[in-house]
């Protein structure tokens, strides 16, 4: 069978029918439930003032308006009118990453690229590889919770699920050196300007004030998944059939091993050494490009992270540099320009059903806006804060940011939404400032690998054979355990007066 029939049949970013569906239909009865909302409850709005070239609410300012005209037809609607509403660049921008990422590595996996690498890794690492999930565990943390780069490594899912298969793991044991660590590292931070930052700011609180409850907190979830995914990867270590996803990673399994064997056997009948030779040169050569590419895209993202002003940047970096390295590493490993163009397209159809369900999670938030409700929420969550007692009142502002997330997946678009509200509120229920932005970063964070309105999770899962039931299903019992982690470290917070104020 030739390379690229066979990469079009196992790639290892195609989402299945099965979960495609699965994920529509969540998603629609959540958007269907938003318009309800929007039947249900008063219409209101909140003044805004610019402030440092943001938008924020004006504290007290809340008032009702008019019920929107807003028919239930436009529910239906709402994933294509989101393309046109205000604002949606950041959309666009990730749904052409989406496309590129998917057709760049259709043409490295047609190339041979993506099975050198893995050959690679493999082969370094595979009598040490406890040791390697470990370290990838602390990398991909210690990058979100400091950096708060997260968007931008969500494509190494790509390289590490076909790592962790190749290990004798599955793909989600990949998610689980991945995007999970991504995602808690984030929630769990110590110095991240996107929301750490922006919350204290707000707040007015020294920058990076209270650093050091955050550092322990980080290296009690650190503990906690690593000892979640080891447990998960030696069990199907010990029983490979035991995985939940065991199925639907054959594919890409039976592939990587043919490869491997392939490899261990040496040239094929009618191919010479010498052929074989240049063969693996060339591959090894559209690796080190593509590295070149993704290393450069990195180096741009930490950039960015550092300046919020330039966030907006980090998808269309990281697609022209995507786009760059596939079809440069596809045309220094000999594929004709017709396979790179046949490939490209191959991979981008393979994600384009992941451009469907982020439209569909974006049209959520587009109804409760659309129907006038927002703010309504909001002032609803400020007037329950506000009449409670100091320990509760911290848990309501947990709480009150869980659902906000719901419904607004930036961290720096909420903080400028909510902190104006939760820091005089914060003063009249006596607990300190730098509390609730503790429970402003807690509630932000971790729901982001549970909520199905969460584009990343979307795209992240997209990039592998998980399905977001299966992915709730397995991660649901660790959601409990860090749900319980972070009360216990908010009522030590509220205890000690956690300050400096």
């Amino acid at each position: 069978m030739a390379k690229n029939e066979r990469s079009g049949d196992t790639s290892a970013i195609k989402i299945g029918k099965k979960a495609f569906l699965t994920s529509t239909a969540i998603i629609f009865a959540l958007v269907v439930f938003s318009g309800i909302l929007t039947r249900v409850l008063p219409a209101g709005s909140f003044d805004r003032t610019l402030s440092e070239g943001r938008t924020v609410v004006v504290e007290g300012s809340y008032h009702a308006v008019p019920r929107p005209d807003y028919p239930v037809w436009r529910w239906l609607t709402a994933p294509v009118e989101i393309l046109f509403a205000p604002g949606n660049a950041a959309l666009i921008t990730i749904m052409v990453f989406l496309v590129c990422v998917g057709g760049s590595i259709a043409i490295l996996e047609s190339a041979g690229v993506m099975e050198e690498l893995v050959r690679l890794l493999v082969a370094r690492f595979g009598a040490r590889k406890y040791l390697l999930l470990a370290l990838m565990i602390l990398f991909f943390m210690l990058v979100s919770s400091f950096i708060g780069v997260y968007e931008g490594m969500i494509p190494m899912i790509i390289f590490i699920v076909p790592l962790t298969i190749s290990l004798g793991w599955d793909s989600l044991t990949g998610l689980g050196i991945s995007l999970l660590p991504l995602a808690f590292g984030f929630a769990s931070s110590v110095t991240n300007p996107f929301t750490v930052a922006v919350a204290q700011r707000i707040a007015d609180l020294p920058l990076f004030s209270g650093s050091w409850l955050r550092i322990i907190f980080l290296a009690a979830v650190y503990f906690l998944v690593t000892v979640f995914v080891t447990r998960h990867a030696r069990r199907v270590e010990r029983d490979p059939s035991r995985s939940p996803t065991y199925a639907d990673d054959s594919r890409i399994r039976e592939r990587l091993s043919g490869t491997s064997a392939e490899t261990l056997r040496g040239p094929s009948a009618g191919v010479t050494g010498s052929e074989s030779a240049d063969a693996s040169r060339l591959r090894a050569r559209a690796l080190a490009w593509f590295a070149l590419c993704v290393g450069v895209a990195m180096a741009m993202v930490l950039v960015t992270a550092r300046m919020p002003m330039l966030s907006d940047l980090a998808f269309p970096v990281l697609a022209l540099l995507f786009l760059v390295g596939g079809v440069g590493g596809g045309l220094i490993a000999r594929l004709g320009g017709r396979e790179v163009g046949r490939a490209f397209v191959r991979g981008a159809a393979n994600l384009a059903p992941g451009i469907v369900l982020i439209l569909m999670a974006y049209s959520v938030k587009h109804v409760i806006v659309s129907g006038g409700i927002m703010d309504t929420i909001l002032d609803g969550a400020a007037r329950l804060i506000s009449g409670a007692r100091p320990l509760a009142a911290a848990f309501l502002v947990y709480g009150s940011t869980l659902v906000m997330n719901f419904f607004i997946g930036s961290a720096s678009a909420k903080a400028f939404l909510m902190m104006p509200l939760l820091t005089p509120l914060a003063d009249l229920v006596g607990i300190t400032r730098q509390t609730a932005v503790l429970a402003f970063d807690f509630g932000d964070g971790f729901s982001n690998m549970f909520f199905p309105t969460n584009a990343l999770l979307l795209i992240a899962l997209s990039f592998t054979s998980v399905s977001y039931p299966r992915w709730v299903a397995w991660t649901w019992k660790l959601q409990l355990a860090v749900l319980g982690i972070t009360s216990a470290f908010l009522a030590v917070a509220v205890a000690i007066g956690y300050g400096p104020f």
